[in-house]
């Protein structure tokens, strides 16, 4: 069994998906909570580390019907 190569987002594609700005993205990383892979000037988030951090995520009663 080999190892597939991981499936990598550009910085965009991540914010774009996650609905989360790049300050915060950057943020996150600094603090350890997503690994952020560098290629020369390219920043790339692997698809599993992108998905194992929204699983850490807290869950909320947030929303639009929270008040209600």
């Amino acid at each position: 069994m080999t190892n597939a190569p991981s499936e990598l987002m550009t910085v965009a594609d991540f914010c774009d998906r996650y609905r989360i700005g790049k300050t915060s993205l950057y943020r996150e990383a600094a603090a350890g909570r997503i690994k952020l892979r560098k290629f020369g000037a390219a920043t790339r988030i692997a698809r599993e580390d992108a998905e194992a951090w929204a699983a850490s995520l807290p869950i909320t009663g947030g929303g639009a019907n929270a008040a209600a």
